[in-house]
């Protein structure tokens, strides 16, 4: 039995993972602030053994604390799917310029999506260095915004996803002698609340008004971001470590 962390678990693109991890096999733990909404959710996927926990990633204590509770109560955990995070008061879409962006928003976004990550992922790397186990996996969230500094969103948001792929590839190189890979996903427009959010919906409901620059002519769906941490996951995906898996419609190419 392997047993899979899903951080975030409650939003549009951690929940679509959780199911697609439970149908693989694996038995799930969503983790998010409302521990009540958490369990919710956990009853709904397919198998048995699922849990819910509360979970805060921007607190070290209680990342930690939640780490300890999974471990002895259920077992190691084979893979952490961090998908935990925040946009912040937006961006250009949304009429907020660098010159505008406050240090409270910069503090409270890279405060959860890079820091946060990076508590996160250490306490799993701590958790399996004490207790190793095989086919271990991390996946990280980035974005297309960390790697092109933002076509619509905030100077914070974007500097935040830049740092989780720093994170990310240290960790991969850090955590490779204990056969734990570490990857990222770096989601481009994806049909989630948070995209009405960064791209400012308009009143026809548009959810993203830019279509004409991505190739392939659609957003992609919160099924699209858990097939790719399917594989990253998975027992075959155990020769990629390091990388950056762009799911983006081909909006960004390199």
């Amino acid at each position: 039995m392997r047993i899979a962390l899903v951080t975030g678990g409650v939003g549009g693109l951690g929940l679509a993972t959780a199911k697609q991890f439970a149908s693989d096999g694996m038995t799930v733990i969503i983790a998010d602030l409302d521990g009540t909404i958490a369990e919710r959710a956990a009853a709904t996927l397919e198998g048995d053994g699922h849990r819910g926990i509360a979970f805060d990633a921007g607190n070290e204590q209680k990342v930690i604390a939640a780490f300890k509770q999974v471990e002895s109560e259920i077992g190691p955990i084979a893979v952490l799917a961090h998908f935990a995070g925040m946009l912040g008061t937006g961006g250009t879409a949304t009429g907020i310029s660098l010159a505008d962006a406050s240090l409270d928003d910069w503090d409270k976004v890279t405060g959860l999506n890079a820091r946060g990550t990076f508590i996160c992922v250490r306490e799993m790397a701590r958790c399996r260095r004490a207790r190793p186990v095989e086919h271990g996996r991390i996946i990280t969230v980035s974005s297309l915004a960390g790697q092109t500094g933002g076509l619509q969103s905030g100077v914070a948001y974007s500097a935040s996803k830049a740092a989780v792929l720093g994170i990310t590839r240290a960790a991969a190189r850090d955590l490779a002698s204990l056969g734990i890979t570490v990857n990222a996903i770096a989601p481009g427009p994806i049909d989630t609340p948070m995209l009405a959010q960064a791209t400012g919906q308009n009143n026809t409901g548009t959810k993203y008004t830019k279509l004409d620059s991505i190739p392939l002519g659609r957003v992609g769906l919160p099924e699209e971001i858990a097939a790719a941490a399917s594989f990253l996951a998975s027992v075959n995906g155990g020769y990629v470590t390091g990388a950056t898996i762009d799911v983006n419609g081909g909006l960004f190419m390199h």
